[in-house]
């Protein structure tokens, strides 16, 4: 071969070496970018359920064709009956006049069917008179007189107290009525942290004697079972009040029918001597 192509071909490859090469990627840059836009979209839908969700308003019209939509506008529409309850409009509206004022106007003839033939028939809150709905709550107070005499009732007839949250939803400005009835109402606090309202009985307030109240003290009765307390009571000759309380039912024991056992088959053997053997039950056969 000749020198000189030699000579240039080692001069082609040191320039060669000494010159970076760079790849050009196109695709991928495309699919970052596709993605980029991709998630625009996804974002502005994100931002506009945020702001449904804090208006404390749900898109009905998002839910439309389901069972999440009807028992959205059922949802919507009893507690609306229940604020207005509560407000003092205890006046029955007509189905029309309950979506226009819960701003409902946009649902078809079905749900309309559906609300008035069986969901707001069938609703333990809703009262149907005349066509007309209205509110119905556990207990129908009107002002604070209805609410002291059913305190009063439930004292009286042992009942014990009347939850808050229930008078709250059945008398209208609940807790001005309760504030203007003072001491005359007790508050009792549950485990779950519910209010209790009992009648504050100003008749069966009286003084204890001081000596009576050490007697009373001075017997301890913690480990003491019922049976045992009874039994005390029986020697110092207090007889206890046995029919106050629940009775106790001793089981039934169910009696086995007599005629049970009749039915009871028994294995038969020496099938093999049926024509063999004789039957001697009756005395022995006279010989022929």
């Amino acid at each position: 071969m000749d020198p000189a192509l030699i000579r240039e071909r080692e001069l082609f490859k040191k320039r060669a070496l000494s010159t970076p090469a760079v790849e050009k990627r196109s695709a991928p840059a495309e699919s970052s970018s596709s993605k980029k836009k991709k998630s625009k979209p996804d974002k502005e839908g994100a931002a506009a359920s945020k702001q449904d969700s804090t208006n404390g308003s749900f898109n009905l019209k998002a839910l439309s064709g389901s069972s999440g939509y009807k028992f959205g506008v059922l949802a919507k529409i009893v507690n609306y009956m229940k604020t207005r309850h509560q407000r003092g409009d205890t006046h029955h509206l007509t189905l029309d006049e309950i979506l226009d004022e819960t701003k409902l106007l946009d649902i078809g003839m079905k749900q309309k069917q559906w609300l008035m033939s069986e969901a707001l028939a069938n609703n333990p809150k809703i009262e149907v008179r005349d066509g007309k709905y209205a509110f119905k709550p556990k207990y129908n107070l009107k002002d604070k007189k209805a609410l002291l005499r059913l305190l009063d009732k439930h004292d009286q007839l042992g009942l014990g107290g009347v939850l808050l949250d229930d008078v709250e939803e059945g008398l209208p400005n609940a807790a001005k009525a309760i504030k203007a009835l003072g001491d005359q109402i007790i508050f009792v606090t549950r485990p779950d942290k519910k209010k209790i309202l009992f009648y504050n009985d100003k008749h069966c307030q009286f003084i204890v004697d001081e000596e009576f109240q050490k007697l009373w003290r001075s017997i301890p009765v913690d480990s003491m079972d019922e049976e045992k307390i009874e039994e005390y009571l029986k020697k110092q000759g207090i007889s206890s009040m046995q029919e106050t309380g629940p009775k106790k039912m001793a089981p039934v024991q169910k009696r086995k029918k007599p005629g049970s056992q009749k039915g009871r088959r028994f294995k038969t053997h020496n099938h093999h001597m049926a024509g063999v053997l004789e039957d001697y039950s009756d005395g022995v056969p006279a010989k022929k």
